[in-house]
């Protein structure tokens, strides 16, 4: 399936990034999977106290310290960005304060326009599903947006064919 580019989307990509290797691993995905080119946000969500996020490498800050929590998170935001720009994507960062999560990656989309939410999926089942809840579901789940779900799997085991993707049309 080629894309069409004939009807580019109408807003940009939006990448929910806590600076881990599964965020990290969703935005290259997205670059295999989608148009080159394609604009693009990249949100990191962070509250104090219990940040949310994995700072960018070398970042130490104080969680108790809004400022310091929130400059983190920027910084963070940012080496996202510059990794979408190295997929091909026209990507910028940007941080925003929420709890939980979800709340603000679909805030986001939605004030953007978005066309799809990117994530990444831990996978979490059982008791820790429960008691941590899924970021990737709640987003699906609340979401009006197309959201596309990269899932970690063994990346040396993934073909173009066989990648381990979910894509929920969320309901209008």
């Amino acid at each position: 399936m080629t894309p069409d580019t004939n009807h580019p989307a109408r807003g940009p990509v939006v990448f929910a990034y806590d600076g881990s290797e599964l965020a990290r691993l969703a935005i290259d995905e997205a670059a295999r999977q989608l148009t080159p080119g394609r604009d693009a946000l990249v949100v990191t969500v962070w509250h104090p106290f219990d940040v949310g996020f994995v700072p960018a490498s070398g970042v130490r800050f104080d969680a108790a310290q809004i400022s310091d929590v929130r400059q983190a998170a920027e910084q963070t935001a940012a080496d996202g960005a510059s990794r979408a720009q190295q997929a091909g994507f026209n990507a910028r960062g940007t941080a925003a304060e929420a709890a939980p999560a979800w709340k603000g990656i679909v805030k986001a989309a939605d004030e953007h326009d978005a066309s799809l939410i990117v994530l990444g999926s831990h996978g979490r089942t059982g008791l820790a599903s429960v008691l941590i809840g899924s970021v990737a579901e709640a987003v699906a789940a609340h979401s009006r947006r197309s959201v596309l779900i990269i899932h970690r799997g063994d990346r040396q085991e993934r073909t173009e064919d066989d990648a381990d993707l979910s894509y929920q049309q969320s309901p209008a």
